[in-house]
């Protein structure tokens, strides 16, 4: 990279740093659930309108496509495709911030304000410097990516990656494992698919003094539960990364009551898609005979998610290249596989991408707390880091 180009990104990444955390500040202020974020995406438009940058708004529902080309880029040359996702969790959160959620229970607990307020950032940076860039480039602003079955699929389906074709595609994350200022990169398999359990357990309820009478469906459940843990441990290929786990096992019975019903809800995932096939087929059927083995039956519904994300390889080696560069060979780390699930990976399947973690971690102010957590919070130092990081992704490597 050039020495004027970098010290244009510093300075601009600088100068935006103060608006661009307002940005946060209100996006975090007003969190909205997945496929609800219409007053998102009435303020990301209203931001790009100030900037002039042409956009669309509605796409895969409440999302928005905004593009930024010189002059000089020809109609329909390929864009560089940035993503940023729109939508919070439902969770209440803890954090005492001036800026703290004003819906209760509805909270950005996964830097998804983070991202897109990045991506405003960049966004600026970029426009500024649009007769440097080597291709036009695509900002994709999605919803949903908490929440089966991913925005990532609308905005696939309503044409986000095509007029102009996107050539390769990026995204970051917040990763409050990593220390503020440094990023993080894996080529190749980087994150598992994620499929939905959910087990309807039909016994016969009655009295807990005549279990013989009663067909148990807390016992069937536990049944499942333990017996399904060999699927995993007996069936699965140890060299493949897997995880059978159930969160929630309800049976409203009481000391002296059996429940005639019983449900579990679980989540599988993995990072072949073969195994992926053949394991929910398994649950399936282990579920229904070990019901059957007890007089009982099972309803089993799997909500099939993400498939796994692969980062392309030579498409992540230089995006890490640029990182050093720009950051210092120091302030640059290799990650290891996660079996956490990201709609990302839907554009993966479509064409390069790089999906690289950003560290957002600052033990001394305390800001120690995992994504999903109700305290999760942000060294908001990140922001410049990533505004960075995401303005490097639109130029080559020899500009």
């Amino acid at each position: 990279m050039k020495a004027e180009l970098k010290k244009h990104i510093e300075r601009l990444s600088s100068e935006l740093f103060e608006k661009v955390r307002s940005y946060r500040h209100h996006l975090h202020a007003n969190p909205e659930l997945s496929y609800q974020e219409h007053e998102t995406m009435q303020y990301v438009s209203d931001c790009l309108t100030s900037m002039g940058i042409d956009h669309t708004s509605g796409v895969g529902g409440t999302g928005l496509v905004a593009l930024i080309k010189g002059e000089h880029h020809q109609a329909d040359q390929e864009a560089i495709g940035l993503r940023a996702d729109l939508d919070a969790l439902p969770i209440i959160e803890e954090n005492n911030v001036p800026y703290k959620s004003k819906k209760e229970g509805v909270m950005h607990a996964c830097g998804h304000d983070v991202h897109t307020s990045i991506l405003l950032g960049a966004a600026e940076i970029l426009h500024e410097l649009r007769e440097q860039l080597p291709h036009p480039v695509k900002l994709i602003f999605q919803p949903g990516e908490e929440k089966n079955p991913g925005g990532a699929t609308y905005m696939i389906r309503d044409g986000a990656l095509e007029n102009p074709k996107v050539k390769e595609m990026y995204a970051l994350h917040v990763f409050p494992d990593m220390e503020v200022g440094k990023v993080g990169f894996k080529e190749g398999i980087y994150m598992a698919s994620c499929d939905e359990i959910y087990i309807t357990i039909n016994g016969k309820g009655g009295h807990g003094a005549t279990p013989h009478n009663c067909i148990d469906p807390i016992v069937i459940g536990a049944n499942i539960v333990t017996s399904m843990q060999q699927i995993v441990s007996r069936k699965c290929d140890p060299k493949v990364p897997c995880v059978l786990s159930f969160g929630h096992f309800e049976a409203l019975g009481a000391t002296n009551v059996i429940p005639s019903k019983a449900y579990l809800k679980g989540t599988f995932r993995t990072m072949n898609e073969e195994w992926r096939a053949e394991a929910l087929s398994l649950i399936e059927s282990t579920a229904q005979s070990i019901a059957a083995a007890s007089g009982g039956t099972v309803d089993v519904e799997i909500s099939k998610g993400y498939p796994y994300l692969e980062n392309d390889s030579a498409t992540t080696a230089k995006m890490r290249q640029k990182a050093q560069d720009f950051l210092g060979v120091e302030m640059v780390e290799e990650l290891p596989i996660r079996l956490t699930a990201e709609d990302f990976s839907y554009y993966s399947q479509e064409l390069p991408v790089c999906f690289f973690r950003l560290g957002v971690r600052n033990e001394e102010e305390g800001i120690t707390y995992g994504v999903h957590h109700p305290r999760f919070n942000i060294d908001e130092n990140a922001l410049k880091t990533g505004m960075q990081m995401m303005t490097l992704a639109a130029f080559n490597d020899h500009e």
